[in-house]
């Protein structure tokens, strides 16, 4: 195969990704469930050659940018204030997850070494970023449930994939030492965190020096790619070195970046990621054929198979209810506790929890990689297709119905912060002030008359409405659907001078400009 016929197959996943979204939107799936099917589809179209996935290109292609775009979002407030929360399925859910699967397993076949079933439990107990941020978005959760599980989604690649080099080290040497093991989880961990901090704090100077808007936007990316190849080669996590660059940058880049370096940053990176995010789940779905093809050359059949990855995919699900479940009832314990009432939850959060556990491209990425000589290597392979399959497909499509029918109320945030027309009265306030204070020369004349009618104008009308519950919809709409009116008849009108050769496109494109910002201003403030 030429590289001319590689290129020719990322256009057929990038024409793949536009009309699955489409098939997507129009049966209302999650977009994630339509590409992994489509993918597996476009894997058994006659003439295409089986298509091998290397492992290590598709972690470091695509899981740095996708943890830190996760990570760049991250609130920080609530993350720290939900970090137990966020550890106690980080790494707890994930550990008791081998476990289980681990011990499961090897009563069923007890001819597979421990090593080996660990390994597997490894490989399918972390629930993955990409799969819950593709499926988590589409759905309203109460904000405490959200913070919990995108902060699972962050971190818990990082405890997954150790123990799955540690269980494929033991299971090729044969040796294990649990004091070596911790002090390697620690110095992964606490080096990942270093060296995440180290690139946010080189950036954090560097961006100040760099005027070209593409040139920011370049270098506060490329990081992202940098931390999780320099972390893997060091030997400390470059997935949480990763995620720490990202909540670092997150965190100063309102300091640091201009709003025109955001706002085009912000479009980059949306293409970019639903780009990533879309091919992900496809390249899930040509791997089908791998494993089908694998498993039919297998010495077991696929009936022998069938038993194991059910006990796999049944433990995997129940183990995640037990721990979480467990984990909640004995935070109920702290119910009276006033320093301790974010950890409470109940019944009905707790079983969303559970439920969103979706597997994604680490799981797959860590079964491919698994060294041919290891036992047991098809079952860990069929078992990881087979969890992606389920969760994704079951999960992940039945999760908005089941927050209808437990009637699990969406929450924005919660009361500690102030809401958008008490916000709004600050900032307009002090906009006022500001406007007030420049709107006079030093004689005292006023120089700018609508400019302090305007901010005057509003800043009374938000320090009238910041008691209520919300702006109201009709002031606020009704004005700036005037703006929107305003805008696109000018639109209509600078096309048509353009159109009658009456105007240049230079001055076509900057008029255009300043309208599409107007526009977009408009747009974000009516809501």
């Amino acid at each position: 195969m030429t590289n001319e016929f590689y290129f020719n197959l990322i256009l057929l996943f990038l024409v793949a990704i536009i009309g699955l979204e489409l098939v997507a939107k129009k049966l209302r799936l999650p977009p994630a469930v339509a590409q992994l099917v489509g993918g597996a589809m476009i894997a058994f179209l006659p003439g295409l050659p089986s298509f091998e996935i290397d492992p290590a290109l598709v972690l470091v292609v695509f899981l740095p940018p996708l943890l830190m775009d996760g990570a760049y979002f991250t609130v920080w407030h609530e993350f720290r204030r939900h970090l137990t929360g966020i550890l106690l399925l980080a790494i707890g859910a994930v550990l008791f997850t081998t476990l289980v699967v681990g011990l499961s397993l090897h009563a069923l076949n007890p001819g597979l070494p421990w090593a080996v079933c660990f390994a597997l439990g490894a490989i399918v107990s972390p629930p993955d970023a990409i799969a819950a941020k593709a499926v988590l978005q589409r759905v309203a959760l109460p904000r405490k449930l959200m913070v919990l599980l995108e902060g699972e989604s962050l971190l818990n690649d990082a405890t997954g994939l150790v123990l799955y080099k540690f269980s494929i080290a033991v299971a090729l040497t044969g040796v294990f030492s649990m004091q070596s093991a911790l002090g390697d989880f620690v110095l992964l961990s606490v080096g990942g965190v270093l060296l995440g901090a180290a690139f946010g704090y080189l950036v954090y100077k560097v961006l100040g020096y760099l005027q070209d808007t593409a040139l920011v936007i370049l270098a506060s990316a490329l990081p992202g790619w940098i931390c999780y190849v320099v972390g893997e080669h060091l030997g400390v996590s470059g997935v949480i070195a990763t995620v720490t660059y990202g909540m670092i940058l997150g965190w100063f880049q309102h300091e640091i970046m201009t709003a025109t370096a955001r706002r085009r940053g912000s479009a980059f990176w949306e293409i970019m990621i639903f780009i990533l995010e879309s091919l992900v789940f496809i390249l899930i779905g040509l791997s089908l054929r791998g494993v089908w093809e694998r498993i039919e050359h297998a010495e077991k059949s696929w009936g022998a198979y069938s038993i194991e990855v059910l006990l796999v995919l049944v433990a995997v699900i129940v183990s995640r209810f037990i721990w979480i479940f467990a984990v909640d009832a004995i935070a109920k314990l702290f119910k009276h506790h006033p320093q301790k009432t974010h950890l409470q939850t109940n019944w009905r959060e707790s079983f969303v929890k559970s439920w969103a556990g979706m597997r994604g491209v680490v799981t797959l990425a860590a079964a491919l990689a698994v060294p041919a000589q290891v036992p047991g290597r098809d079952l860990m392979l069929l078992s990881a297709f087979a969890v992606i399959l389920v969760t994704v497909l079951v999960q992940g499509t039945t999760i908005g119905w089941l927050i209808r029918v437990l009637k699990i109320k969406h929450v924005a945030h919660e009361q500690v912060y102030l809401n958008e027309p008490q916000t709004w009265a600050k900032l307009e306030a002090v906009q006022f002030e500001v406007v007030k204070q420049l709107a006079h020369d030093e004689a005292g004349e006023v120089i700018h008359p609508r400019l302090l009618e305007q901010y005057g104008y509003r800043a009374n009308l938000s320090h009238t409405l910041k008691d209520a519950h919300a702006l109201p919809d009709d002031i606020r709409k009704a004005h700036f659907d005037v703006v929107l009116a305003a805008v696109a008849a000018g639109r209509e009108e600078l096309l048509r001078l353009h159109r009658s050769g009456q105007i240049h496109d230079e001055l076509l494109h900057m008029m255009e400009r300043d309208l599409d910002i107007q526009e977009i201003a408009a747009l974000h403030t009516r809501g």
